[in-house]
This record gives structure tokens, sequence and C-alpha cells, in this order.
């Protein structure tokens, strides 16, 4: 739980889930997570070994995140909870 824990942990491994992302698109795509936090939380992952940080020697540097294989096992375990959350927390408020 120490891994996932944290508002915004999960939704991070969600938009590195499909394709490798730069820390604005990250940003872009968590409307609410600060700067702080996020790059908090990134470097959480990746000692973690669930995310890997590729900086390349660029002018301006040009660094991605990705999943790494245990971090794409992670999302994979996490699915049926995020299954469970739209059919439930969700379906409820529709019948609001």
């Amino acid at each position: 739980m120490d891994v996932i824990g944290g508002k915004w942990k999960v939704l991070i491994l969600w938009a590195l889930d499909d394709r490798p992302r730069r820390f604005g698109e990250l940003r872009r795509a968590l409307p609410g997570v600060s700067e702080k936090v996020l790059a908090s939380h990134l470097r959480e992952l990746e000692a973690d070994g669930i995310v890997l940080r590729e900086a390349r020697d660029e002018v301006p540097p040009h660094v991605s995140y990705s999943l790494t294989a245990l971090g794409r096992s992670l999302n994979a375990a996490l699915e049926p909870l995020g299954a469970w959350g739209q059919e439930h927390v969700l379906g409820r408020a529709a019948h609001s």
C-alpha cells in the first residue's frame, strides 16, 4: 500500500499506462496536482521501481516517464479496483 498510497499515485500510474509522458503532459493529465507533489510522487515511484525516468541530453532537456514491467503489472492488478469504482462509486452518483 505504501507504493500506491496518496491521492495521486494511482492516477499517475493510469496516466502512464498507454505511453511515456513528459512532466508537463502528466501535469495536464492530472488537473489539481501541484508541481511539487507530482515531482515527489514520481521520485518515489521511481525509487520503488514502478516508474522509469529517462533523461535525454538535449537543449532543452527532455525527460520522460514510463512504467517499468513492475509498474505495468501493478496497473494490471489495479484494473479490477478501477472497474469496481466505476461500477459502484460512479454508478451510485448516476442513481442519486
